[in-house]
């Protein structure tokens, strides 16, 4: 899988930093992720809809170890368009 086309977000206010389209081996394309900036560093947000109920569900489905290489994949296009190659993992390891 790959990512078919990222647009990174303008505005610094939101939490949304891009949307990204994911292209598989087979030529299928999934169009509606963002990534997020969460609590916890950047994350993917999945396409979602919005049920009868008034509550969003997401409309793709991927087992965790996808959606973890899907995770780092997003993150190394989002950091090369934008030239940030700082990553929050980068420093756990320095003693001070």
């Amino acid at each position: 899988m790959k990512i078919a086309r990222m647009k990174p977000y303008d505005n610094p206010d939101s939490k949304t930093k891009a949307f990204f389209d994911l292209e598989t081996e087979e030529g299928m394309t999934f169009k509606g992720f963002k990534l997020v900036e969460g609590s916890n560093g950047l994350f993917v947000s999945f396409p979602s809809e919005k049920g009868r109920d008034g509550k969003w569900y997401d409309s793709v489905y991927m087992p965790r170890e996808i959606k973890d290489k899907l995770t780092d994949i997003a993150l190394n296009e989002y950091n090369s368009q934008t030239g940030n190659t700082s990553n929050s993992n980068d420093d756990e390891d320095v003693p001070f």
